[in-house]
């Protein structure tokens, strides 16, 4: 009989045999399997050795997690109501394995043996670090609290992983539940062919006349920045706003349950707050020092924020006849001001952005850069037709990784980009490893090496009728950013998995993927690949310098948006008492007022589809991106400095950043490639290209941070 799916451990996983009907089996066989493992890893007699205990424990909840993985993925880029509730049927099951582990006092007893030991004592690199991480994570898991305290973490624990499921699905469902369709030509005035065009085709798909917007990205934000229809844009901008915020696939009640038990277990673990709990072992270290940066750039932001107000409104009553802007109005002002202002729209850049052209300048800068060729595979399982695969491979001729490229948006996938590291490979390979290669080693020796494997997923436009999908300079760094996380993941060379690829603390992980940004923006960089569709010319020098000016356009009203958020994440896990009953949606309006043009910009309903704090990675650590930011654009400084293309200073960041993962804390990486701590003034320069102004003075109370491009005005997706 095959083995389920779910538990293969090959390097090029089945998908195409992962279906709704094996789910079940294949993540319960899973947990069943490291159940007796984990009996037999706390009986064990032999000497405890790093090897049976620490690398024997993470091996086992390696297994668990792929194969959960496997399916968590499929249930974001394939969902049905089969996989879903397949999905649904076993989630339980994993979360109570995953709360339970690190409270299970026998294997904590294990681990704090260990620990004593003199093979432990003596241990130091990643071995040393790895130890005391894991020791820590026992530790703010609860399995030091009494009998019932622990067993009320378990119990809050599970709960949580429920509740970020539903608050998921109900975000996709929500999105999927809106079409717009136009059947009156007029109200299509402003759109470019291209968008009308694939309004129709949409239209068509589905069989109905007219022309067809959804709130998937390509087609939302496009509508918003050029349709003149401000019935319709404001028809569109209440849908996406209000996902998810009322009727069948109600959040708000889901958003109070996830803040009062994240509130209860961190109170619970000794911590004032969940901020405090999240962020105690990030860079910034504490919710305090989180609030006191936002608060520091917003009041750097500020001034300039105030100026560039004055310029929209001034624009929008004189030129387009608004007296007030609205919500559904800004995307639309502020286009119209970026096209009065440099003569071009991001509709002009289209054609020089075909997706595969986009893909080759990528994979032309991460040759140029890190040494990594990266080859196209036929043949591969995939879980849907249009997906693609490819192999990476270093200098020494090492396929360090593989990676599926999943980049077009469908209704039974969720919104917005991501990239999913699948397997974490590396130096240490496991007996079950199947292919793996060698690497050279310090010493010349080659040392065995598994091969990464990760994903890149996106919602970016698909192509048009003639086959060609042309991308907005946006979708273009989309793509950069995703593909810098995947570098982080594949050039990832830690003997222990469990700290490598992009395994970093949370405020850190942004730091690759928003460097990789860059080189979008830099003519040597487009060049490599902005093309024109239909001339093969490159950008223009006019049409460049355009988008080199617009990059600091309104950079201060996008950085204040995301400050906003930033800022009611942090106050929704720090201030907001769900024990007192109040509202969390009317407590975010009024956190959110003073970082829009004006109070109706807070619209808080938005919180309800606020996938990144409430079912992603980034609660209470929105800040995040900002944060990366920073770092960002001081470490792209010194590729400007040595030459945006220089091979030696591409090879340091992977050797002293990429390669190590959490090998090494973060602040110790950051440092060991730039010689310093990071410094603010880069990012206020590129962000809004202007001085910074110095802390103090009136700063808008709270701020911070934001999606990765600072140029999206919208609601988060």
């Amino acid at each position: 009989m095959a083995e389920n799916p779910y538990l293969s451990r090959d390097l090029r996983p089945p998908f195409d045999r992962m279906t709704a009907e094996t789910v079940d089996a294949g993540v319960r066989e899973a947990v069943a399997r490291a159940e007796r493992e984990l009996e037999e890893l706390v009986a064990n007699e032999s000497p405890r050795t790093f090897e049976n205990t620490l690398l024997a424990l993470d091996a086992l909840v390696e297994r668990v997690e792929r194969a959960f993985g496997f399916a968590r993925h499929l249930t974001q880029v394939v969902s049905s109501p089969e996989l879903r509730q397949a999905y649904n049927g076993v989630l339980p099951t994993h979360s109570a394995f995953m709360a339970k582990l690190h409270t299970n006092t026998a294997l904590w007893r294990v681990i704090e043996d260990y620990s004593a030991s003199d093979e432990a004592r003596a241990l130091d690199g990643v071995r040393r670090r790895h130890l005391e991480k894991t020791l820590k994570e026992f530790r703010r898991a609860g399995a030091d609290l009494p009998a019932a305290a622990r067993a009320r973490a378990e119990a809050l624990r599970i709960e949580l992983f429920q509740l970020s499921a539903r608050f998921s699905q109900n975000v996709l469902d929500a999105t999927n539940a809106f079409d717009m369709v136009i059947s009156d030509e007029a109200e299509l005035d402003g759109l470019p062919p291209g968008v009308v065009a694939r309004a129709r085709q949409s239209a068509q798909a589905k069989g109905v006349p007219g022309w067809r917007f959804t709130l998937q990205a390509p087609s939302y934000r496009s509508f918003m920045k050029f349709a003149r229809s401000r019935r319709r844009r404001r028809e569109m901008y209440r849908a996406y706003s209000g996902r998810a915020s009322g009727g069948r696939h109600d959040n708000r009640p889901i958003i109070a349950a996830i803040l009062g038990r994240r509130r209860e277990l961190a109170r619970l673990l000794g911590y004032a707050d969940f901020a405090d709990l999240t962020l105690e072992d990030r860079m910034l270290g504490s919710g305090a020092a989180a609030r006191d940066f936002e608060r520091d750039l917003a009041s750097r932001t500020l001034p300039h924020f105030r100026d560039e107000v004055e310029m929209l409104s001034a624009f929008a009553r004189d030129e387009l006849g608004l007296e007030r802007i609205e919500p559904w109005d800004l995307s639309f002002v502020a286009e119209s001001l970026r096209r009065s202002r440099f003569a071009f729209d991001e509709e002009a850049l289209r054609p020089y952005f075909p997706l595969q052209a986009v893909l080759d300048g990528l994979f032309s800068i991460a040759r140029r850069l890190f040494g990594l060729r990266v080859e196209p595979v036929d043949g591969v399982p995939t879980w849907y037709e249009d997906v693609h695969v490819y192999d990476l491979i270093d200098e020494q001729g090492v396929r360090v990784g593989s990676f599926y490229a999943d980049l077009h948006p469908r209704e039974s996938k969720r919104d917005g980009a991501w990239m999913d590291p699948m397997v974490t490979g590396g130096p240490v390979v496991p007996s079950s490893a199947g292919d793996a290669s060698g690497l050279s080693g310090a010493d010349g020796a080659m040392v065995p090496f598994v091969p990464h494997v990760g994903a890149i997923v996106a919602n970016v436009t698909p192509a048009d009728v003639e086959g060609t999908a042309l991308l907005t300079h946006d979708e273009v760094t989309t793509l950069f950013h995703e593909f810098g996380h995947l570098l982080h993941h594949v050039l990832g060379r830690v003997e222990i998995p469990a700290r490598g690829g992009d395994s970093v603390a949370w405020d850190f992980v942004e730091l690759p993927s928003q460097l990789l940004e860059n080189w979008a923006w830099e003519r040597d960089g487009l060049d490599l690949f902005a093309r024109h569709v239909e001339t093969g010319e490159p950008i223009p020098a006019e049409l460049f310098a355009h988008l080199s000016e617009s990059r600091t356009f309104l950079g201060a009203v996008a950085q204040m948006r995301q400050l906003g958020l930033g800022t009611v994440d942090l106050a929704l896990h720090m201030d907001y008492d769900p024990a007192l009953g109040g509202d969390p949606m009317a407590f975010g309006q009024h956190v959110m007022e003073p970082f829009g043009l004006h109070a109706e910009f807070a619209n808080s309903q938005f919180i309800a589809a606020f996938s990144h704090i409430f079912s992603g990675g980034y609660a209470a650590g929105y800040y995040s991106y900002k944060w990366s930011e920073v770092l960002d654009a001081d470490v792209f400084g010194r590729f400007q400095q040595d030459g945006i293309f220089n091979a030696d200073t591409g090879r340091a960041f992977a050797e002293k950043v990429l390669s190590k993962g959490d090998s090494e804390d973060p602040g110790e990486l950051f440092r060991s490639f730039m010689g310093r701590d990071p410094a603010l003034e880069a990012l206020i320069r590129r962000n809004i290209g202007a001085a910074t102004v110095p802390h103090g003075g009136s700063a808008v109370p709270g701020a911070d941070s934001a999606l990765p491009d600072a140029s999206r005005l919208e609601p988060p997706a």
